[in-house]
């Protein structure tokens, strides 16, 4: 077990996701999906970069899978790595709840940035699944297109933080945007019941695209 990709990993996703509900509970009033879309591309830019090189720079339990789908990742490493993001993603929430207990004025958290489907802010149970499960497999193929032998060297991690930003402008609106099971289950627990019984389906959609993108990526980019 490598403890500096699992330690990676769990900064990574601690510091995706923090920019993700940072923004959504601080922030979203002046800024918006696109606000929020800017951030978490931003973010997961630089920290592809920067642990990317350490880890593969995941940060997400559906990417991991999805690679492995891909033949870009051993399958006896997921478990671990799926582990340290969950452990990372709660941290991130854990933060930015005690962040905004010291607000000036009191934060209405309402569900805290939580996912979910068939609320009056939400769509239906069958388009969020769609949504969630169809962005993600495109996610996967982004990230399997530029991480080929053909790719442009160097270039990854802007395509793979362009694409994400863009995934929570579309996705917002629709599904409050998760694509990221880690991301999901931490804002769950802050986020009353109704967040915690609907997390399963931002755990099934997002993994079953990513496997499903993977799995055409490492048709259309095998050799």
């Amino acid at each position: 077990m490598n403890i500096k990709a699992l330690t990676a990993e769990f900064i990574g996703t601690l510091m995706l996701v923090a920019s993700i509900i940072m923004v959504a509970l601080f922030g979203y009033a002046n800024e918006g999906s696109v606000g929020v879309g800017l951030s978490v591309g931003i973010t997961v830019m630089a920290l592809a970069y920067a642990l990317g090189p350490i880890s593969g720079g995941h940060f997400n339990p559906a990417v991991t899978l999805g690679l492995v789908a891909g033949g870009r990742f051993d399958a006896d490493k997921s478990v671990g790595y799926i582990i340290a993001q969950c452990l990372g993603a709660v941290a991130a929430a854990g933060l930015v709840y005690v962040i905004a207990q010291g607000a000036p004025k009191p934060l209405d958290l309402g569900n805290f940035a939580s996912n979910a489907y068939g609320t009056a802010a939400t769509y239906s149970i069958q388009s969020v699944f769609l949504i969630e499960a169809a962005l993600t497999a495109f996610f996967l193929l982004v990230i399997m297109g530029v991480t080929s032998k053909g790719a442009a060297p160097g270039f990854a991690p802007i395509a793979i933080g362009l694409t994400l930003g863009a995934i929570h402008m579309m996705a917002i609106p629709v599904s409050n945007c998760s694509v990221n099971p880690a991301r999901s289950l931490a804002t769950s627990l802050f986020g009353g019941q109704l967040a915690i019984q609907q997390v399963w389906m931002f755990w099934v959609a997002p993994i079953a695209g990513a496997v499903l993108g993977g799995t055409i990526g490492r048709w259309l980019y095998a050799d």
